[in-house]
């Protein structure tokens, strides 16, 4: 090969090399203009008004959601009628330990009639600060004088609701153990059916083996109870060794599970749940302190302790009633005022000639028929405090402070 065929395929290369390296820088140059591409500004505006049409539906359906459980809140409600024994607007505003009386009546379960008696009567307090709910059951047989309606006495405390609605039973409870009441629900125990499916059934662990209608529970096992079989299982009460204490055992559990799954405001959006409860209850508590309980006051439900009143199975004028000793009673009103961060106080009063000890908070005494002191008396089912030991005080404060 001469020296111009050996310079002309030196060209050619160079070319060659030339061109692929043209050809990569090209590609590359390409590639660099389409990752740093600004988005069309027609594209970008399309993006930004679609964005907001989903914000603006968002909003919508949130303030929608917020107005319709705002209605069904309002609803509900039904004052008390009553002084309350303190500031609970200024409780609730401060984030204080509150108490709530639920109460539960078993007439009107396929309408909204709340008449009759409370066979249900549970005293429970939020304590924000500890984290700490407590609910104390007090038999529907618990005898005693009902405020304003001492002609009556001796009277089961079940009737004070029948006789004066909401304001009279808190009254009762009040005068009975010394504390004070700031709100009351009220829930149709009928229509707990319907509130237990509203927020998707429950678990609970049965402490006794039954079957009772929908309930088929064995004890230990824990279980999970659509509204039919939650409400049977709150409901039987006579193959319970217990019998009624049994009951109220069970209906606590109940309710703290429901309470467990309502206890945020994500719930009270809940238009299924809030209709259940629409139908089912009223109460005294507005859509307002709802909320405050469902931001400031659902931390109370990560711990519980619960107990009852026990009384002793007594007869007075041939009516079977419960008679709570003055001992019993002094550790459940050191139980549930230790709960509402207040301090010892005596306990309060039945009404009752020779009944329970007595408190300047209580109502006078009316003559009963028959002396519960000197009463026949049957035997009651063995005392069972369930998270709680017997204690006693001996200071005389008589405040709701």
């Amino acid at each position: 090969m001469d020296n111009n065929d050996s310079q002309n395929n030196r060209s050619g290369n160079q070319y060659t090399n030339n061109s692929c390296t043209q050809s990569r820088s090209a590609e590359r140059n390409n590639k660099e203009n389409r990752l740093g591409k600004k988005p069309n500004p027609n594209r970008k505006k399309l993006i930004i008004a679609i964005s907001a049409v989903v914000v603006v539906l968002l909003a919508i359906f949130g303030v929608y959601k917020w107005m319709q459980a705002k209605k069904a809140a309002d609803s509900i409600f039904s004052s008390a009628d009553i002084q309350k024994a303190r500031d609970v607007s200024d409780t609730l505003k401060q984030g204080k330990p509150i108490s709530i009386l639920l109460l539960g009546t078993d007439t009107g379960a396929l309408g909204r009639n709340f008449r009759g008696r409370t066979d249900t009567i549970i005293v429970a307090t939020l304590n924000p600060k500890k984290e700490k709910m407590t609910l104390t059951s007090i038999p529907r047989d618990t005898a005693i004088s009902i405020p304003g309606y001492t002609d009556y006495a001796p009277s089961k405390i079940n009737a004070a609701y029948d006789l004066g609605g909401a304001g009279t039973t808190i009254k009762a409870v009040q005068q009975l153990l010394n504390i004070p009441i700031d709100f009351y629900g009220l829930i149709n125990m009928g229509g707990l059916e319907k509130i237990v499916d509203g927020v998707g059934g429950i678990d609970v662990t049965p402490k006794l083996t039954f079957k009772y209608g929908n309930a088929d529970v064995k004890k230990g096992e824990k279980i999970h109870l659509e509204g039919a079989a939650a409400l049977d299982y709150s409901r039987m009460r006579h193959d319970d060794p217990l019998g009624d204490y049994g009951r109220q055992t069970r209906q606590r559990q109940v309710l703290m599970a429901v309470l467990r799954k309502s206890d945020s405001a994500t719930a009270l959006l809940n238009q299924k749940f809030m209709d259940s409860l629409q139908k089912q209850t009223q109460t005294d508590l507005t859509f307002d302190d709802l909320l405050a309980l469902s931001t400031k006051y659902r931390v109370a439900t990560h711990h519980l302790k619960s107990t009852h009143l026990q009384g002793v199975g007594t007869v007075i004028g041939g009516g079977d009633y419960e008679v709570a000793q003055p001992d019993e009673m002094e550790r459940v009103t050191k139980f549930i005022r230790d709960s509402l961060d207040l301090e010892p106080a005596k306990t309060g009063t039945s009404g009752l000639d020779g009944g329970s000890s007595n408190s300047s908070q209580g109502s006078s005494s009316s003559d009963a028929t028959g002396n519960a002191a000197t009463a026949q008396q049957s035997p009651a089912p063995s005392q069972q405090q369930d998270n709680t030991q017997q204690q006693t005080t001996t200071n005389k404060t008589n405040t709701f402070r």
